[in-house]
């Protein structure tokens, strides 16, 4: 009688068994599968261009010192004349040259309570040029000694800063070459593994990056630059 029992438990145990085992090899072959499917090759590709800044700004700092402020103030003045004359003579319009603020010290302020010693007040000017006459700019940052000749004295002086303004008009060629640099890598990529290559799956542009042209030069102050863009890109493997 036990016997009988044991027997159709048997078998269903033996189907049961059997069953799990084929389950098991479908899941695992499903995730053979998944894999295969989800195989992917990631590259970056990246495009650079010189460029020459389209936009120069000269800012011209001079000071004057003295004890009385109307002396000091008649100083400036007349040092502003000569700068602007002098930029009138480089071959700038009106309109280029711009009349920064004014800043006044008084060193017996309460500021400036603690210093003692030398002059009263202390003036300082700016003069500001902006123009996209770049290669003027460099030739009157050459001809500034004639200012300090003429009794200019030039303070913090740093040179001009030059801007590249057009980089829209460069973006949309250097995005196609930075993705087909990075497709050359894929298919090579692809070769190697010896998997066709599939479809873009996924694709990021980095930011651009304007740099200086030559390593020995600050970017602001380098005429000629460099645009750089990376794209980092995924490819699927088919």
């Amino acid at each position: 009688m036990s016997d009988n029992r044991l027997l159709p438990a048997a078998v269903f145990g033996g189907l049961l068994a059997t069953g799990l085992i084929g389950a098991g090899a479908l899941i695992g072959q499903g995730v053979v599968n998944a894999r295969v499917g989800d195989r992917a090759v990631t590259v970056r590709g990246v495009a650079e261009r010189e460029v020459k800044a389209d936009l120069a700004v000269l800012p011209l700092k001079f000071t004057a010192s003295g004890d009385v402020l109307s002396d000091v103030q008649a100083s400036i003045d007349g040092d502003l004349a000569i700068v602007r004359r002098f930029l009138t003579s480089e071959g700038y319009p009106a309109e280029a040259v711009d009349l920064g603020q004014l800043s006044v010290a008084d060193t017996l302020s309460r500021e400036y309570a603690s210093q003692t010693g030398g002059p009263r007040f202390i003036l300082a000017q700016t003069v500001i040029v902006r123009t996209t006459d770049v290669d003027r700019v460099q030739k009157t940052t050459r001809a500034l000694n004639e200012l300090v000749r003429q009794g200019v004295v030039l303070q913090d002086f740093l040179g001009p800063t030059y801007v590249f303004t057009r980089l829209n008009t460069v973006r949309p060629a250097m995005i196609a070459e930075a993705t087909a640099a990075a497709r050359t890598g894929a298919e090579q990529f692809a070769k190697d593994s010896g998997a066709p290559l599939g479809p873009i799956r996924q694709a990021t542009q980095g930011s651009f990056e304007i740099l200086s042209r030559d390593e020995v030069d600050s970017e602001s102050s380098s005429l000629n630059k460099k645009v750089r863009v990376v794209a980092t890109i995924s490819y699927r493997l088919r």
